[in-house]
């Protein structure tokens, strides 16, 4: 029985037309897929509802605490930015990401490996055979070609991480800033307070000192002496309640600036100190431009761009890989009689997804669902801003339009008090007229410094809801 040979190509003709039918491929196949990054517009009133501070002038926010003229606070918000922890985290997460994107950038090159290896082999003294020694040096390389722009997707969405991180760590410092400007006003406050709650202290000692001079000599009931010794411990409970909520204050300072606390005590002094006068500036009245100047919204907007990357790299995924490897080694061998050998090889490869159960189209979804949840996330910023800014406009004309009288009441019931207690030495009024007249002028001189302080802590506020100095065009921390 005869046998039939069938012709086969040459396999030079087979190389040709493989190369053809792959460069045909990479030709048409060369598409990134997934959907292009498109910056989304906040959904922002076109201006703002609430009143805008007065007497503001056109000022540049960076920086902001240096307005207040007041070089331990400066000091202190400094010492805090060199020793914060959620700083060093920040800017950890930002090493992170940036490390993340240059292994990104990385799989757009080559791979280069190199191996080397010798050996000394040889057999017994029964059979003896020449010992032989083989060394070999070898190169590998791999190169992913990006078909369907998996590694550009994947570039994009690490790109926009490390923009988001660096972000980040700018919203970090201006909330940072904010929170020990608070602290230390609050502490300034709160020693004012503290030292009204001293003088009344020293007021009521006296009164109880001169009420039970009275009651010895007869001149007046002892229920004036039970009075007077009661309104007395009451002050004093009040007074150790307001040294607590300072000594509460410092260390939160402490906390915050990482400062030892006998040296944040000697640089905020012993005595009473004026609260610092932050400098009014006027609030952008259209939105938008707010709300680009805030960079917890701008980390938002690059989360959404990264998880928009990520939809297209689950996508690239359900696509072929084309990588193009070759090899090239050295082989030496070392006898009695010497050879070399230089095999090489080289060549495309590409993987086909056929079947994997449906999921790779679910890590697509996925993506997709990611990409909906950090839209949300940015929606729910942009609208956090806006109540920010409106609620810090609001609270700050309140203070503004209340503090004339505060000052107003503190300065009348401070004269009725006087007036009082000269007619009370007199015996024209009793204790208790007294000690209502009192109580009276206590509160409003303690609701005068509250209100002051409230309205430093709404400047501090609008500050920082107004982003804090900081500007896209700032420049990124390293």
């Amino acid at each position: 029985m005869s046998q039939m040979l069938l012709p086969g190509p040459p396999h030079s003709r087979w190389i040709r037309r493989a190369s053809v039918a792959l460069g045909a491929l990479m030709l048409v196949g060369c598409a990134t897929v997934g959907p292009d990054f498109q910056r989304p517009v906040a959904a922002a009133p076109a201006t703002w509802q609430a009143a805008q501070p007065h007497g503001g002038t056109p000022a540049a926010l960076a920086d902001w605490w240096a307005q207040f003229n007041d070089p331990v606070l400066a000091g202190l918000i400094a010492d805090a930015d060199a020793a914060s922890p959620t700083l060093l985290a920040a800017a950890g997460r930002i090493a992170e990401a940036r490390a993340g994107l240059t292994v990104s950038e990385a799989n757009r090159l080559p791979t280069v490996d190199g191996s080397a290896s010798a050996m000394r082999s040889g057999t017994g003294r029964d059979t003896p055979v020449a010992a032989r020694t083989t060394g070999t040096v070898a190169v590998d390389s791999a190169w992913e070609i990006d078909l369907f722009g998996r590694v550009q997707r994947s570039t994009e969405a690490a790109g926009a991480r490390l923009a988001a991180r660096q972000f980040e760590w700018h919203e970090a410092r201006v909330s940072l800033a904010a929170e020990v400007a608070s602290g230390y006003v609050s502490y300034r406050a709160c020693r004012q307070l503290q030292s009204a709650r001293a003088d009344d202290v020293l007021s009521r000692i006296e009164t109880d000192r001169l009420t039970r001079v009275a009651v010895d000599a007869g001149f007046t009931a002892p229920a004036d002496a039970e009075l007077a010794r009661a309104s007395l411990a009451d002050a004093r409970a009040d007074l150790e309640d307001q040294r607590a909520q300072c000594e509460v204050t410092i260390k939160s300072l402490v906390a915050l600036t990482g400062v030892a606390e006998p040296a944040l005590r000697e640089r905020l002094g012993e005595g009473v100190s004026p609260l610092p006068v932050p400098a009014a500036f006027v609030v952008d009245a259209v939105p938008l431009t707010v709300l680009s100047q805030r960079p917890d919204i701008a980390a938002a907007e690059q989360d959404l761009a990264a998880a928009s990357a990520d939809i297209g790299v689950a996508e690239a995924n359900r696509y072929p890989r084309l990588s193009l490897s070759g090899n090239v080694s050295l082989a030496s061998v070392l006898t009695g009689a010497s050879s070399t050998s230089l095999p090489w090889s080289i060549g495309p490869a590409l993987s086909l997804p056929i079947f994997n159960g449906g999921a790779r189209a679910a890590e697509v979804k996925a993506a997709e669902a990611r990409r909906v949840q950090q839209q949300a996330a940015y929606e729910a910023a942009v609208r956090a801003a806006v109540r920010e800014v409106e609620q810090a406009l609001v609270t700050l004309d309140s203070a503004q339009r209340r503090e004339a009288d505060a000052r107003t009441a503190m300065e009348g019931y401070a004269r009725f008090l006087a007036a009082t207690e000269t007619h009370w030495l007199a015996g024209g009024v009793s204790l208790l007229s007294l000690e209502d007249a009192r109580r009276s002028a206590t509160t409003a001189q303690r609701k005068l410094i509250a209100l002051r302080r409230d309205r430093v802590l709404d400047w501090i506020s609008l500050y920082k809801a107004v982003g804090g100095g900081w500007t896209a065009h700032a420049g990124d921390h390293s």
